[in-house]
């Protein structure tokens, strides 16, 4: 799991997520993504090389705001053939912010999203995002979910699902990851 923009890896409903993991007997771990306030794509990209290694259907990843956004540009770039098992994808954008102080973040999006190659290198995928997100638009994530067939869980007064909006705890994450690990399992 990865925390956003600004973000840090016991922020918001992490600490919460990986205790219910724990829970279930899966383990998990919670990437501190290097400089959370001017991040990078390339570091964070070789952040989660670093932590996955290899590519195997094993590999559930769940990543909050520009996590998310990483997470995607990370399976864009697997060689074609290898693929993960699952993602959850919380509050992600696709699309540039266009506001003043994002700028680095705006990198990430430069380029538009292989969709078909994404598709490729990921088995299962899950949207989870706040009905009333003001950082990143509803249709975001209504684009994703019809870009890759599947659910899209919308979080009602959710804002951008983080720990300033309050959450500390987000089942339908959990409910989600767990989904897709039962499927990979079954």
């Amino acid at each position: 799991m990865m925390h956003g923009f600004n973000g840090s890896p016991n922020g918001g409903w992490s600490p919460w997520l990986m205790g219910e993991l724990a829970n279930n007997d899966i383990w998990s771990c919670s990437l501190a993504m290097p400089t959370p306030d001017a991040p990078v794509k390339e570091e964070w990209m070789k952040t989660i090389n670093d932590a996955v290694k290899e590519p195997i259907e094993e590999i559930f990843l769940v990543g909050h705001s520009l996590s998310a956004t990483t997470i995607l540009r990370y399976l864009e770039s697997l060689p074609k053939g290898s693929k993960i098992g699952g993602v959850v994808l919380v509050s992600g954008p696709i699309l540039k912010i266009e506001k003043e102080g994002y700028e680095n973040v705006n990198r990430f999006l430069e380029q538009s999203f292989d969709f078909e190659h994404i598709k490729n290198s990921c088995s299962n995928f899950a949207i989870v995002h706040g009905d009333n997100d003001k950082s990143v638009p509803f249709s975001e994530a209504e684009y994703l979910a019809s870009k890759f067939s599947c659910d899209l869980i919308s979080v009602k007064n959710g804002g951008h699902l983080n720990g300033s909006a309050g959450w500390n705890k987000l089942p339908q994450v959990l409910e989600s990851l767990l989904k897709m690990i039962n499927v990979a399992n079954s």
